[in-house]
């Protein structure tokens, strides 16, 4: 029986009926006679919240203190999530990090995973049970609680797919994929199929907010498939593997530091589009401060901010 991950972050889990519906996700998976391994952020701004009162406590928190509070989140997560499918008629269980085997380095805050312990998570899908871990959190060799840094519920879920061997990693989110720019800022963005790992990093790298750069390199160091779809919909979601189909132009991203990205494997080779590109910076009189090209990137950095015209335009030559 095949085991898969679904990685839920905390806009799908926001309200109790996003959590009806994150369930009916979960158990549609389940009936398909897949072993269901659940990973969850907290609810909506919930680390936020946690982050700001306890500064309000005071301006000087412990390191250690401060993880034991944030990874109270996702445990939240995980517990309603469980009552929920328990009382669909689904059997689950709650786990956190350092129940599900989750060990880290001593680092708080940005912890690393160093290995995970399978046996309580195999234990509980031998009984059919749907599994829910506590995203983001672990324990280092002190026993004590360690937190991943943001966006670590992503990597908490690639890892375990990794460590148990699954055939895919689901990471569900507001979104319904990768798309070739920001789909609020360019309407007629589209979503790609297909992204390489390294395509992917370069993506994430640039700041889009997609998927965790850590949980991309323990995806590719392992062959694990990311596969990025929608809480909210079924349309297609994207794959992430280390299938390149093509040498084109996948992603534009446009940071706030006065920075645009193309990214696509091959982009060095790309001169057509490098020329095009030249071509709309000159036309719109804006100044360099920096022109770099790799294998899968070109990056230009900008003197002053660049407007989203500009990104459009550039989009418009892919």
């Amino acid at each position: 029986m095949d085991t898969i991950i679904l990685k839920f972050g905390g806009s799908s889990l926001a309200d109790n009926e996003k959590l009806k519906m994150v369930a009916e996700k979960i158990i549609g998976l389940y009936q398909k006679n897949h072993n269901i391994v659940v990973v969850v952020s907290a609810q909506g701004k919930t680390t936020d919240k946690l982050i700001s009162e306890a500064k309000e406590l005071s301006s000087i928190v412990q390191d250690r203190e401060m993880d034991v509070l944030l990874s109270t989140g996702e445990q939240i997560s995980t517990a309603k999530l469980s009552m929920l499918l328990n009382q669909m008629g689904y059997r689950a269980v709650s786990l956190t990090g350092w129940q599900a085997g989750i060990y880290t380095n001593n680092t708080n805050q940005n912890a690393m995973i160093k290995w995970i312990d399978t046996a309580r998570i195999k234990q509980e899908l031998e009984k059919r049970n749907i599994v829910i871990v506590a995203g983001f959190q672990g324990m280092n060799e002190n026993r004590d609680i360690t937190t991943l840094g943001r966006g670590g519920s992503d990597t908490t879920a690639v890892a375990i797919s990794a460590a148990l061997g699954a055939k895919n990693c689901y990471i569900f989110s507001d979104v319904d994929g990768v798309y070739t720019t920001d789909p609020n800022k360019i309407p007629n963005a589209k979503k790609l199929p297909a992204v390489s790992y390294e395509e992917m990093l370069e993506i994430s790298s640039e700041g889009a907010k997609v998927l965790h750069n850590r949980c991309v390199e323990i995806g590719e160091k392992f062959k694990v498939p990311i596969i990025t779809k929608s809480t909210f919909n079924n349309k297609p979601g994207t794959v992430i593997s280390d299938i390149i189909e093509e040498n084109t132009v996948k992603s534009i991203v446009k940071k706030e530091v006065s920075r645009i990205s193309v990214i696509g494997n091959g982009m060095i080779r790309n001169f057509s589009m490098i020329k095009k590109i030249l071509e709309i910076i000159e036309e719109n009189k804006l100044e360099i401060l920096e022109f770099n090209v790799t294998e899968s990137k070109a990056s230009i950095t900008f003197k002053t901010t660049v407007n989203d015209e500009i990104l459009k335009k550039i989009h418009g030559i892919m």
